[in-house]
């Protein structure tokens, strides 16, 4: 039988509180020093900072490099997050409702990305691309980039679709609208929020993935988080932390952005209620 929190011994929940906040503190440190590192006035990556300053974020937003390379980041992750929902959209829609042979194996297929050491897919695409002559280019990104961020919309939408009640959009359909009309009035909004959730996991996959990145970079055409990669074989810059935390920052924010959508959408369901 579980127990809530107020329900427990008081010892047990004070371990219990005590427990956590050690894991919390253990994983937002790094986090938190990072951040601290970005604003010292020392040009070495020291801690705790001697001083502090914004001297770093100045040199950063002066740096074409640094700007051209973050922009190329954001870039990116937008078209992979479109890329990756249009295709998950369908996707998702056939592994729920199709009735066809080898459904299980296309779904294993779609999650594959998931599963295989993110290097070994990192080789055959940079493999592809290179005899196809697009390795370095704005398209081979965000194809590789879908191919890792795909699973994770597919999963979102999955999900969403199994949650939702289908008889309300049969009943769009009894009422007179088409199937492709009830789907699109009907279906779609019912399912936003995993649809939204879909874009953000895709977003954020994007956003941080350095792997495929370095395999695909080109001299004219770097994501930062490739960028940092470099920057970080030559010198421990402090505009290393401050790339770091502009990583950190739309991170959080794109979490935020999730949390009030997914407590939206169950304050609205607590009314339909």
């Amino acid at each position: 039988m579980l127990l809530t929190a107020n329900a427990m011994p008081p010892r047990l929940r004070w371990g219990l509180y005590l427990t956590t906040g050690v894991i919390m503190l253990f994983l937002l440190l790094p986090v938190v020093f990072i951040v601290l590192l970005s604003f010292g006035s020392s040009q070495w990556l020291v801690f705790p900072p001697p001083g502090w300053t914004l001297k770093w974020y100045t040199q950063f937003f002066a740096n074409e490099e640094w700007v051209a390379a973050a922009w190329s980041s954001l870039k990116v992750a937008v078209l992979t997050t479109v890329c990756a929902v249009a295709l998950g959209v369908p996707s998702a829609f056939a592994l729920v409702r199709g009735r066809f042979p080898g459904r299980d194996l296309l779904y294993a297929l779609f999650t594959l990305p998931m599963i295989v050491p993110l290097v070994i897919i990192a080789v055959a695409v940079y493999a592809l691309f290179l005899k196809l002559g697009l390795n370095g280019t704005l398209f081979s990104f965000v194809v590789s980039h879908v191919i890792v961020a795909l699973p994770f919309t597919i999963i979102s939408i999955i999900n969403a679709l199994k949650l939702f009640d289908r008889s309300i959009e049969d009943a769009a359909v009894i009422c007179g609208a088409s199937r492709l009309q009830a789907i699109f009035r009907v279906t779609f909004p019912g399912i936003r929020p995993g649809m939204v959730a879909a874009g953000l996991f895709a977003f954020l996959v994007s956003w941080d993935e350095v792997v495929l990145s370095v395999m695909m970079a080109s001299p004219t055409l770097q994501t930062l988080p490739v960028k940092m990669w470099t920057t970080l074989r030559q010198d421990l810059t402090p505009v290393i932390a401050v790339a770091s935390t502009l990583l950190i920052g739309l991170s959080v924010v794109v979490m935020l952005i999730a949390a009030g959508l997914r407590r939206r959408s169950e304050t609205r369901a607590l009314e339909l209620k």
